[in-house]
């Protein structure tokens, strides 16, 4: 069974970095960081993504690109904004954003 592909998007270093730790600790997940629009870009074009993360310091208007990029390459990938509250809340926001939630 191949793993779920995550992508997560923050622009805080330490904070992508534990999210994609996290996302990393799930054995059916497989974390992807990018730490720009840019490097989020090229890893949607690169990777099959089934989830976008969308973290801490993405604005407003980067999300709706992420989002349309996404649309624009594959309507099911799932996005999903996060803005913390601990693992828990973390894999919680996943495991829903995955069954369609």
């Amino acid at each position: 069974m191949s793993k779920v592909n995550i992508l997560a998007i923050a622009n805080h270093p330490e904070i992508l970095e534990t999210i994609v730790r996290l996302i990393n600790q799930q054995d059916a997940w497989n974390g992807i960081p990018a730490g720009s629009i840019a490097e989020a870009e090229e890893a949607l074009r690169l990777n099959s993504i089934d989830l976008v993360l969308l973290g801490v310091g993405v604005d407003e208007e980067t999300g709706e690109r992420i989002v349309s990029l996404c649309q624009s390459i594959d309507p099911r990938i799932a996005c999903l904004r996060h803005f913390g509250g601990g693992s828990g809340l973390l894999y919680s926001e996943i495991r829903h954003a995955l069954a369609g939630g």
